[in-house]
């Protein structure tokens, strides 16, 4: 077995989330040159490689991203959205990139009503819409890149074709999801072969996905959204009944967009904006700041508590206001202000107990991975990308090895809801990549994590964990977490101990103690110092792996 394979098993086989209870087991991983982070061992290694060979953070970023839709594919993939912070050297503006898809031209509650659907489907054909990836893939590069789209997909042709070795993690992932995959024959065939995940240590090999990525390295997007693989996706999703059509696929664009802001103890902190809930992660942050955390105690009942129920106010804004800017007015101005964030700090005032809130902490992990990118230069990425729920829809195109996504899952057919699903609108998503700066606006922090919903929670603690507590930044991701998930129900890692618990339980809190997993996050920070060194951390709750130089 090749060394960078032997390297995959033997992280993911000492990786455990067990040393997720204990900071420090695994060591902050620090240099000069540059730092990759990203949710798989191969991917992290493309990244270097591009680095060390002269690339920048958005090349190695794009092909880091192409390797993780081949190692991760039940996460991410072709048939899929991204979001893409870049932050350019020698202080240029960072901007967003949204490589979000749309709904189909057939999207319309009617359509759902004429089925005697009340809601879209959380899975299957009807909860498809485009898939973004591609597209921001070449547009990041066509800006900003130094390499063509087709030398950054070289490492995950070459994976797709020859294989990867399947850890622990995904052969359990596997196992997981085996009732959906058995449902849809072209998944089935791939990663249920004689019916049962793929074995620890056995090759993993997509030979229709690597065609795919081969047609996409000769041909660009196009081929995607209107050559021949867009025929294919198009006739597929017509004769499964679908809602996105060849006329989608061709009009989808990327679009560039002006991050948001605030301010977290005088760092400004850059989220992503609407559709996503980034504006969450700002409003939690700036509720964060007006609480005494430090004095309260890491961790302690008070400091759960506050985290908790400022959570609670800011995602009821979220599900009341976050959706597709071009169909709906999101008052983010207001949302992500320090005079609201006042307001919103009176309500929690003396409120001693949990708020029964309705608002909708979901379940889920959300199959998504996460991967940031500093230069030797200071170009900086922060990028996410997502099939939603593990292996999307649930549905493979025949002969393309491409899983579509199920983010039309999102959308609302109340009329009433901003969310409300139209042609051509793109769905509220729970992606937000982050970074953090020093007050000089130099680059602090390229920060993010998969989670779903949970992703704001675990990004302010993790920030918490470094700009209040001092924690490095592998200190920072192993951390004891906790996650709010609706309602009163409350999940803790067994670090938080049994006294924190019953204060938090005599709140009000419905605490359930979990077992550290990808249901916490997989957080990966890369901090630059003000020496210029870069410091990297990353999750073992998940596959997550650091490297720098």
């Amino acid at each position: 077995m090749p060394t960078i394979a032997r390297l995959v098993l033997a992280f993911a086989v000492g990786a455990s989330p067990v040393a997720a209870q204990l900071p420090s087991m695994r060591p902050d991983v620090g240099g000069i040159e540059a730092a990759v982070t990203s949710d798989h061992v191969l991917a992290s290694a493309a990244g270097m490689e591009v680095l060390k060979r002269g690339g920048n953070a958005v090349d190695a970023a794009i092909t880091m991203a192409g390797v993780l839709a081949v190692v991760r594919p039940h996460m991410n993939g072709v048939g899929g959205d991204v979001f893409m912070l870049i932050k350019p050297a020698g202080g240029g503006e960072i901007q967003a990139l949204n490589g979000s898809g749309r709904a189909g031209g057939k999207a319309t509650p009617a359509f759902f009503r004429e089925k005697g659907l009340t809601a879209v489907p959380g899975s299957g054909i009807l909860s498809v819409s485009v898939p973004g990836a591609v597209r921001a893939w070449a547009d990041a590069l066509e800006r900003h890149g130094t390499i063509t789209l087709a030398q950054a997909l070289q490492p995950a042709i070459r994976y797709a074709e020859r294989g990867f070795p399947v850890s622990p993690r995904l052969n359990a992932d596997i196992g997981d999801a085996k009732r959906k995959l058995a449902a849809d024959p072209e998944l089935a065939r791939i990663f249920l072969p004689n019916g049962e995940p793929p074995a620890v240590g056995t090759l993993v090999k997509q030979p229709e996905l690597a065609r795919t990525l081969r047609a996409i390295a000769t041909g660009g997007p196009n081929a995607l959204y209107r050559g021949g693989l867009a025929k294919q996706i198009a006739t597929f999703i017509d004769r499964e009944g679908g809602l996105v059509t060849a006329d989608d696929l061709a009009r989808h664009r990327s679009t560039w967009e002006k991050p948001i802001s605030s301010t977290y103890h005088g760092h400004p902190v850059i989220a992503f904006p609407p559709n996503t809930q980034g504006v969450t992660l700002l409003e939690q942050l700036n509720l964060a700041e007006l609480s005494p955390l430090d004095s309260m105690g890491r961790n302690s009942a008070d400091y759960i508590h506050t985290l908790v129920e400022g959570a609670k106010l800011a995602y009821a804004d979220r599900d009341r206001y976050v959706a597709d800017p071009a169909f709906a007015q999101v008052p983010v101005d207001r949302l992500i202000s320090k005079e609201y964030a006042a307001e919103l700090a009176r309500q929690l005032r003396d409120k001693t107990r949990a708020n029964d809130s309705a608002s909708t902490g979901r379940d889920g992990n959300g199959d998504t991975v996460f991967l940031g990118v500093v230069d030797r230069n200071g170009n900086a990425v922060s990028m996410i990308q997502s099939l939603f729920a593990s292996f999307g829809s649930g549905r493979m195109v025949p002969g393309t090895g491409i899983t579509l996504h199920n983010r039309g899952s999102l959308y609302s057919l109340d009329s009433t809801h901003v969310n409300i699903i139209a042609p051509g609108k793109r769905p509220y998503h729970t992606l937000c990549p982050a970074m953090v700066l020093r007050p000089d606006r130099s680059l602090m922090m390229v920060v993010g994590t998969p989670g779903g919903d949970g992703q704001p929670q675990t990004l302010v603690q993790v920030i918490t964990n470094v700009l209040r507590f001092g924690m490095t930044p592998q200190q920072a991701v192993e951390a004891t977490r906790f996650r709010w998930y609706g309602r009163t129900r409350l999940g803790v890692e067994p670090g938080i101990p049994a006294d924190i618990r019953e204060g938090l339980t005599k709140r009000g809190h419905q605490v359930v103690v979990q077992e550290p997993s990808e249901e916490f996050g997989g957080a990966q920070v890369i901090l630059v110092t003000p020496s210029g060194a870069r410091v990297a951390g990353a999750d073992p709750r998940r596959e997550a792996y650091a490297l720098a130089w």
